[in-house]
């Protein structure tokens, strides 16, 4: 890998400021709240429309790759993924 693929990552693990990225997951149907301590430190929102929005902050790529197995894992449809950009 050279310095600027390097870099590239880095960026991507976390924000301007130094911290982790906050990610927003979606997926059909909702979870029960039992569920959030499988999930680690993401908060489980279930919405009107149907859906689970997961939100809080991922480490790094291998950690949002984590999370995405385990929302395989439960055969759950993945409907979106959203890294909010800090301010």
């Amino acid at each position: 890998m050279n310095t600027r693929e390097g870099d590239e990552r880095d960026r991507d693990a976390t924000n301007r400021h130094g911290q982790p990225d906050v990610y927003e997951i979606r997926v059909r149907g909702h979870l029960d709240g039992h569920w959030a301590a499988w999930f680690d430190a993401l908060s489980l929102n279930r919405e009107n429309d149907g859906t689970t929005v997961l939100r809080g902050s991922i480490a790094d790529q291998a950690a949002l790759h984590g999370v995405l197995q385990k929302v395989r894992d439960l055969g759950l449809e993945l409907i979106s993924v959203i890294r909010e950009l800090p301010p």
